[in-house]
């Protein structure tokens, strides 16, 4: 009953972070930085303290008596993580929907379901399997195939695009992804799917301040949003920082403001957006008090996000007037993805 408990608390994870643009395609007059920066403040500081005031409301105290190598860790974890979640945002905005998000998470997936093994190779901790460890154990072995069958089908997806790019017109190309950049959105898609892998390894630092949250009476189910606390600050610093200068290089600061400009309704699908994207962390951090926060975790997070992101790449019409073969080709590619997930599934419960 707990593994079908996480696995649907991860699906209604997955479903918000792969539907949490839809509402900025909505926002009318304002330049990406502008909604970006908007719908992060709900994501990053509004939407978490409200989270944690509600099922933790000693968070605050939990925190600042925390060891201060944790909180540091933890931080910085979250600033490689901001890096990612920016990037993120400019992959979706050149790939679209359905290749930028195959991409960006296929990355994601493999690196997050690696980087606690590498962490607990370098700081052992009594029931945590390192890397080293991995290899000598057939469930350890099967994660690192699956990791690479999914870096061969992110290998499969961008060819798939490369395919998109010479077939369709210019006028086709932004027919359903209006800025749409095959290298600029690779280049920016495989950065942000590395370093979004960080926000796993935030939670495994940040777990000392969950663990405090549970040793003091409260639901296990709500115990790494005393975590998001601190690892969101990170996001919301890197991401602050650039969405300002962008505001002030590119003079968009005056958006907010525009007389032309449907304001009200902008600030509200882009604080819806920015609600659904942590609402991914919030259903995330109750799978993992489920299944535990291995590759199990992680993996199937991701897959429910691509499933879900593809299902709105289809719908907006991203892959129409390629041909047959240029579909297929991206479809196996996905189906690769996938078939790595199982495959990381499969051996995370062996261990």
């Amino acid at each position: 009953m707990q593994v079908i408990l996480g696995i649907i608390y991860h699906t209604i994870g997955g479903i918000s972070s792969g539907s949490f643009y839809m509402p900025y395609k909505k926002v009318k007059g304002w330049a990406w930085e502008v909604f970006w920066l908007f719908g992060g403040l709900f994501s990053w500081l509004i939407v978490p303290l409200v989270a944690a005031w509600l099922t933790v409301p000693v968070f605050s105290q939990i925190i600042g008596g925390a060891d201060g190598d944790v909180k540091a860790f933890t931080y910085v974890m979250g600033l490689l993580w901001g890096i990612g979640g920016l990037t993120y945002g400019l992959g979706v905005r050149y790939l679209g929907m359905s290749l930028g998000n195959s991409v960006v998470l296929g990355f994601c997936s493999a690196f997050g379901a690696l980087v606690p093994s590498i962490y607990y190779a370098i700081n052992p901790a009594e029931g945590k399997t390192s890397i080293l460890q991995m290899f000598q154990h057939t469930g350890g072995q099967l994660v690192l195939l699956g990791v690479l069958v999914c870096l061969a089908g992110i290998a499969v997806t961008g060819w798939a695009g490369m395919m998109k790019e010479r077939e369709l017109t210019a006028e086709q190309k932004t027919q359903g992804v209006q800025e749409f950049s095959l290298v600029k959105g690779l280049v920016i898609a495989v950065i942000s799917g590395i370093l979004s892998s960080f926000f796993n390894f935030g939670i495994e630092a940040g777990k000392p301040m969950a663990e405090e949250a549970v040793r003091q009476g409260f639901n296990p189910l709500f115990q790494n949003n005393v975590t998001y606390i601190v690892l969101l600050w990170g996001g919301l610093t890197t991401n602050l920082i650039w969405c300002v200068y962008l505001m002030y290089r590119n003079k968009t600061y005056g958006d907010f403001v525009k007389k032309d400009v449907p304001g009200g309704r902008n600030a509200l699908f882009s604080a819806l957006a920015g609600t659904l994207w942590f609402l991914q962390f919030f259903f995330y951090g109750m799978g993992e008090s489920k299944l535990g926060n291995g590759a199990s975790s992680w993996i199937l997070h991701m897959a429910t996000i691509i499933l879900t992101a593809n299902v709105w790449g289809l719908y907006l019409k991203e892959w129409q007037g390629v041909s047959a073969r240029t579909f297929r080709t991206f479809a196996f590619g996905l189906g690769l993805i996938l078939a790595s997930i199982v495959l990381v599934g499969i051996g995370n419960s062996m261990k």
